[in-house]
């Protein structure tokens, strides 16, 4: 700054009104001080000008796969909420690896933003900790492993499987499968969970395999398919409530494609997530959507509610409802 000040001839006062009150400076003055800047290539130390103001108007966001429509909302969410108060936001994508994910966090944590907003994988969150002992302030979104000393905004995931078996149900399906995915993450076994209830409900009238897997890809829902199909038709499922809109896709491009069965007349087929591409298929997918805008504009806003609020905060734990999307892969055209 006392660089631009010595080309453009004016004192050093006059160069920080240019930078953060520029309507306060004479016209010529303001155009002369932004020559020199452009001259010398000035670019503010933001970190510096945060340590010398006491706070920084940067949110931190840190995603677990943007692959995942999901989260592509969840960071438009966030985004616009950031935006309408003031602060930019900066995204980062852990790509379902918690080594990325802690490296993040420490990134965050060395610009000295104003706070994270963390997707964090199933996986210890010791990441939280350290940061927080730092004095960031961060809000868990997705997942939070069960605490309550931070911010959360989280979608009733059992609900979300009860919606789905519930729907089949409701079409006069009989013999549904729960089909893939891991056992280890928190959103699968509550999806189950959900999916179980809705079953017991009918009291013995509607049966409910459930088929783990090893993933929520497309690959992984053609196997699945591939063994239900083996069975031959007399022992195949009338239903299957798939746990991701990948697995979903899969089964139904293994299902019609490789064995000609028809989806849903012989088999209803209902994904989870409502990602992009569940209506672009040559069957448009039902699924179960997640407000992802929504979750990431509550998060923001209780994070910057912290930042102001500092030691006066009372924590909560926000769960929003997921909704139902009816479409042909159980309907019909």
């Amino acid at each position: 700054m006392n660089d631009v000040a010595r080309v453009a001839r004016v004192s050093l006062g006059t160069v920080s009104n240019v930078l953060n009150k520029p309507e306060i400076v004479a016209e010529r003055t303001r155009l002369r001080v932004q020559a020199a800047i452009d001259e010398l290539g000035f670019v503010r130390n933001s970190a510096a000008r945060s340590l010398a103001a006491g706070s920084s108007r940067t949110i931190g966001l840190v995603l677990t796969d943007v692959g995942n429509s999901l989260f592509v909302d969840i960071a438009r969410g966030a985004e616009s909420a950031a935006h309408e108060n003031g602060h930019a936001l900066l995204l980062a994508n852990s790509d379902v690896d918690l080594q990325k994910q802690e490296g993040y966090l420490d990134i965050f944590d060395e610009a000295r933003v104003a706070g994270i907003i963390l997707a964090p994988l199933d996986a210890g969150l010791e990441g939280v900790d350290r940061v927080r002992r730092h004095g960031r302030h961060i809000v868990l979104v997705n997942y939070a492993g069960g605490r309550t000393d931070c911010c959360s905004v989280l979608v009733d995931e059992e609900h979300g499987g009860y919606l789905a078996a519930r729907h089949l149900i409701d079409l006069g399906r009989q013999r549904l499968v729960f089909a893939g995915g891991p056992d280890n993450l928190h959103a699968v076994n509550d999806r189950r969970k959900g999916a179980m209830r809705a079953a017991s409900e009918t009291r013995g009238a509607v049966s409910l395999e459930v088929i783990m897997g090893r993933s929520l890809n497309s690959p992984e829902g053609r196997r699945i398919a591939g063994d239900l199909a083996s069975r031959g038709r007399s022992r195949m499922p009338d239903g299957i409530i798939a746990p991701s809109d990948q697995l979903a896709a899969g089964i139904i491009h293994e299902l019609t494609g490789t064995y000609g069965l028809r989806v849903p007349q012989d088999i209803a087929v209902i994904g989870y997530d409502n990602n992009q591409f569940a209506t672009e298929g040559a069957i448009p997918m039902s699924t179960i959507g997640q407000p992802g805008r929504e979750m990431g504009r509550v998060a923001t806003k209780l994070l910057l509610e912290e930042v102001s609020q500092g030691g006066q905060h009372v924590h909560r734990n926000l769960m929003l409802e997921p909704t139902l999307f009816a479409r042909a892969s159980t309907l019909g055209r």
